[in-house]
């Protein structure tokens, strides 16, 4: 019997124990991804501490989605409650969300997400693994963003775009409206499962929507992060099960019989 993402958010809102060792097995791995890219110098244990007592919290937004949750819209908000529990570094140099729409504007869709990707921290080489593109062509047109970008600010510096990011992504987050992209219609286009003349409407308004493109960046980063992901084996995610209080799973009736029968 498959469980899925879906019935986990509803075992976890209601406070069984079946959703939370599912969320710790599962996406403890996919928290420490986060954590290595957003925060690396950071230990490790206590970040991811510190994550799942924040979304463990009754007043968390993660598990109230009452509509069937695909896994990779449910690990986008998930990682936004991770970045939430970061403190962002000051930037060298500041910028805006209205900036960047101003200087970027002459940018295709891809261009756009291109230098959106350099606000997560992506490199030319990981940017062109998610947007399938040659690293070359990722370096180059981050080139031409910071060509656009330096003509629209009075202190500019190489590092301007990731520097912000955190600032940048909360702006794109906040910043959305009537006409934007509902969830399915975005792992849609990630799946290749729209029309010509429908994907041509969707493009239109998400290369002028930061608050849309950031959400796409997001969707291309959740699928990398689910690439391979592999659950914690019981022993590891123990410790997680005692910090939220969860019990542990009861082995199989008849491992139980069989423990029992060597005694």
């Amino acid at each position: 019997m498959i469980y899925t993402c879906y019935e986990m958010i509803a075992d976890c809102r209601a406070g069984r124990a079946e959703g939370w060792r599912f969320f710790v097995s599962s996406y403890v791995p996919v928290i420490r991804k986060l954590l290595e890219r957003y925060r690396p110098a950071e230990p490790a244990r206590s970040a991811i501490d510190r994550v799942l007592v924040a979304v463990h919290r009754p007043e968390s937004a993660l598990f109230q989605l009452l509509d069937p949750a695909p896994e990779r819209w449910f690990v986008a908000q998930l990682r936004q409650k991770v970045l939430e529990q970061l403190a962002p570094a000051a930037p060298a140099s500041t910028i805006d969300l209205e900036t960047i729409s101003a200087a970027l504007d002459p940018m295709t869709l891809v261009e756009k997400q291109v230098a959106w990707l350099e606000t997560m921290l992506y490199s030319p080489a990981e940017t062109g693994v998610l947007l399938r593109m040659a690293p070359a062509t990722a370096e180059r047109i981050r080139g031409k963003a910071a060509d656009l970008i330096r003509g629209k600010v009075d202190s500019w510096s190489r590092n301007i775009l990731p520097e912000n990011g955190r600032a940048l992504g909360s702006a794109a987050a906040a910043a959305g409206g009537a006409e934007c992209l509902p969830p399915k219609l975005f792992l849609d286009m990630l799946d290749g499962r729209t029309t010509w003349q429908g994907r041509g409407e969707l493009e239109r308004h998400v290369t002028r929507c930061w608050h849309c493109i950031d959400h796409f960046c997001r969707l291309v980063e959740v699928v990398e992060l689910l690439r391979g992901n592999k659950p914690l084996a019981e022993a590891e995610a123990a410790p997680f099960y005692e910090l939220l209080g969860v019990s542990a799973a009861k082995p199989p009736a008849w491992k139980r019989w069989l423990a029992g029968r060597s005694g």
